[in-house]
């Protein structure tokens, strides 16, 4: 005779797979625009499976990843405690996402699904752990609420053992709430309608979700883990649930190469810290050598709960150099930060990678790309990147992700409601918390932009306070506030500057360059845009190492410590990426890229001068704005009657130009006449600053055509046939340029590239 209770269950269960269309139905992602490689990898019954806390590891876990119900739900919906609902999604993709299934999107959401609960767990705590949720996330066991939690980018759990039934059919429900950009809430790049550097939302779960058994008396929720390369000790704090009195610390150090360990151990559970051998091994992006860490909550000789974690022994700080020039010193060692503008976004997932692979992929690729550090731009991503940055040598720059309102650079600070402040404070505090222990992250970057800057000065002195162990960017770009940080952060697009010198922060590049490429086949939608655009890899990687060549000339000339390159790879219809949107192309050459990067600068052309622009010194030109007839951009023509005036031509508030003369209208058309020394007209290029479309002429042949604006003069190669028109003594330049709104400019010279003699 079968046993009552055990034949019930058996009848729930079926019950259930006859009731979830969801499990009887063979998922299949959404059809996306742009998928990656890895996407076939993707299983509904195996999404993500690796342990997704790689610093604080139990050897006892379910991972509750896969087919999940879903509905989209209003304000004011009662939980569907029992009930089936209309669809389904692969977590923890988001809704929003093809690798979802969905590819939907609404600012409400129901989740649910079951779960057993192990026969084994029985006499422990079970706690149910979400690695993020987009944004406001309620949870219910069995008809039970949990609580609820409001934060995008940081994990949270609840005990749920309470709310437990013995075996199978236990209940688990999420309801969902995130207002994207209509909402104060940080959320990055996130908005309802994406375009330009703005990208498609992330609605609901996107971190791995999943379950594990702690004792019953206490356990480890935690770890502030701070090691000093200078003591040669490591720090540990932990953070216990349950009762911890009368329990102990203990520490157990593995050497990175395994010929060595220590121990130590503390009277109580407060902390423990564990001296290290003198030869103990630094971190450093070269060497990222990782010391093994198992730490034991014991009363007496018994281990009452006990996890695996990892260190990395590594400074960063700003000191002086031998010159007096504020430098990033890691290690006690000037360190010359190279890096992109890494966004985290994926088109068939945009911010879950459709595997562990595919996230390990962009840190390989980075640093095969000779990149020493990467600027991770607001966004926070799952433990897991940060191991990678870690295990394989990434230094990062980590962004608190914005929100609330944008501002003018020329702006005070914005105010904030009440509540809008202390939900950033709650979060900023969250993303560090939850980082702390990864030794790849150097710097906290707290406003992006002035977006949503606001008591500037307040927020980065409690970041060093609760933080001191890295360094603080109050500002990257635009609003800095005097004296506040470590660092003073420029942007500037196309071409590099440096900020000027001071006597205590160190200057920084957060992002320059821009440079695009569309590549067929692989972009997001047909129409993409970017800062400045490139016609063939083979322009994009002149341009490239030009570039890092003069951001590399900046350390020595002008005390400049690092650059971010925008960016890493594609993001939807912005083509700015060293690599296309689905990672399939390295826009690039490879080793080019890679030997400039690491400061490999010694065979890339210096430009030199050889007919000026009016960038130093305004150029007379002569001009007219009303179309002229006949061939005016001839070398005979008669501009006599144009109107003359000294470059740059164009408006005053246009970015980057040094305008001295008006130009307002739709076109100009402008000519110059010019003296050419006897020079090789074949290393000869065009040295343009325009806004917008433009066409030069040299001698009446056409040089060269330009598309959109650029912030800085822009290098552009001369036609052969127009080379061929060019000759010592008189030459002519024409151009005519046109503009559709906002700034606009025009102005020209000619350079030659000559293979420098250091």
């Amino acid at each position: 005779m079968k046993h009552p209770a055990r034949r019930n269950r058996w009848i729930a269960a079926l019950a259930w797979l006859a009731a979830w269309p969801a499990l009887g139905a063979e998922w299949k992602a959404a059809d996306g625009p742009l998928m990656t490689r890895w996407s076939k990898d993707v299983r509904a019954d195996k999404a993500l499976p690796e342990y997704p806390r790689p610093q604080l590891v139990r050897g006892e876990w379910e991972n509750l990843n896969g087919l999940w119900q879903l509905s989209f739900g209003k304000e004011g919906d009662r939980p569907p405690v029992g009930k089936t609902l209309d669809e389904q999604i692969l977590v923890p993709f988001p809704v929003e996402s093809a690798l979802s299934g969905v590819m939907k999107h609404s600012d409400r959401l129901w989740y649910r699904r079951t779960f057993a609960n192990p026969e084994k767990w029985a006499g422990k705590r079970v706690l149910l752990h979400f690695g993020a949720v987009d944004w406001e996330a309620t949870v219910w066991v069995n008809g039970r609420e949990m609580g609820t939690h409001k934060g995008g980018y940081a994990g949270f759990s609840f005990d749920i053992t309470d709310a437990l039934k013995p075996g199978d059919g236990n209940e688990l429900i999420v309801r969902v709430y995130d207002p994207t950009d209509k909402g104060t809430q940080p959320r990055g790049k996130q908005v309802n309608n994406p375009g330009g550097i703005f990208y498609t939302p992330t609605t609901g779960i996107w971190q791995t979700v999943w379950m594990e058994p702690v004792s019953a008396q206490a356990s480890i929720r935690r770890l502030k883990i701070t090691a000093d390369p200078d003591a040669r000790r490591v720090d540990v704090v932990p953070e216990i649930a349950g009762d911890a009195s009368g329990l102990s610390l203990n520490l157990t150090w593995v050497d990175p190469d395994g010929s060595g360990s220590a121990s130590a151990s503390s009277g109580n559970a407060r902390n423990c810290s564990l001296p290290l051998p003198a030869g103990a091994r630094v971190w450093t992006p070269e060497s990222p050598a990782l010391h093994g860490l198992k730490v034991e909550l014991k009363q007496g000789d018994t281990v009452v709960d006990a996890v695996g974690s990892y260190f990395g022994l590594r400074k960063i700080e700003v000191a002086p150099d031998d010159k007096g020039v504020n430098r990033l010193m890691l290690n006690g060692k000037p360190v010359f930060m190279v890096g992109p503008l890494d966004q985290g976004f994926w088109p068939d997932g945009l911010y879950t990678a459709p595997t562990d692979e595919a996230l390990k992929y962009d840190v390989e690729i980075t640093k095969k790309l000779g990149f020493n550090m990467t600027r991770k731009h607001v966004k926070v991503e799952p433990d897991r990147w940060y191991y990678w940055c870690d295990r394989l040598g990434l230094l990062v720059w980590q962004d608190m992700p914005s929100g609330d309102k944008s501002i003018n650079p020329d702006q005070p600070d914005i105010v904030r409601t009440p509540e809008s402040a202390r939900q950033y404070d709650t979060e900023l505090k969250a993303m560090i918390d939850g980082l702390q222990a990864h030794p790849s992250i150097v710097m906290w970057v707290v406003f992006n932009e002035g977006w949503g800057q606001f008591d500037t000065k307040r927020v980065a002195d409690w970041t060093k306070q609760h933080d001191p162990t890295r360094l603080v960017d109050a500002a990257s770009g635009w609003a800095d506030r005097a004296g506040v940080g470590d660092v003073h952060d420029l942007h500037a697009y196309p071409r590099p500057q440096a900020p000027p010198l001071e006597p205590k922060r160190a200057g920084v590049l957060g992002e320059f360059g821009g440079l695009s490429l569309g590549v067929d086949g692989h972009t997001w939608t047909s129409k993409i845009w970017g800062y400045q655009g490139t016609n063939s890899s083979a322009e994009l990687t002149r341009k490239y190492e030009r570039l890092l060549r003069e951001g590399w000339d900046m350390k020595d000339a002008k005390g400049l410590n690092a650059l971010v390159y925008t960016q890493i790879t594609d993001v939807e219809t912005e083509a700015n990426g060293l690599l296309t949107y689905d990672r399939a192309v390295i826009k690039v050459d490879l080793d080019r890229a890679a030997a400039v990067n690491r400061g490999d600068i010694s065979r890339i052309p210096i430009p030199r001068t050889v007919v000026p622009d009016s960038r130093e010194k305004g150029l007379t030109w002569r001009y007219s704005t009303d179309k002229p007839s006949g061939d005016w951009q001839a070398a005979k023509f008669d501009d006599s009657a144009w109107k003359e005036g000294p470059g740059v031509l164009g408006t005053e508030t246009t970015p980057g130009a040094n305008v001295r003369t008006t130009w307002n209208t739709p076109d100009i058309w402008a000519r110059r006449t010019f003296d050419l020394p006897d020079v090789n007209p074949a290393n000869l290029l065009l040295s343009v600053l325009h806004d917008e479309d433009a066409e030069i002429y040299l001698n009446g042949t056409l040089a060269a055509t330009v598309k959109g604006h650029t912030g800085s003069y822009d290098e552009l190669p001369i036609s052969p046939e127009a080379k061929a028109t060019l000759k010592a003594g008189k030459n002519v330049i024409a151009i005519h340029c046109h503009q559709t709104g906002g700034g606009q400019s025009i102005d020209a010279g000619l350079i030659e590239l000559k293979n420098p003699t250091r």
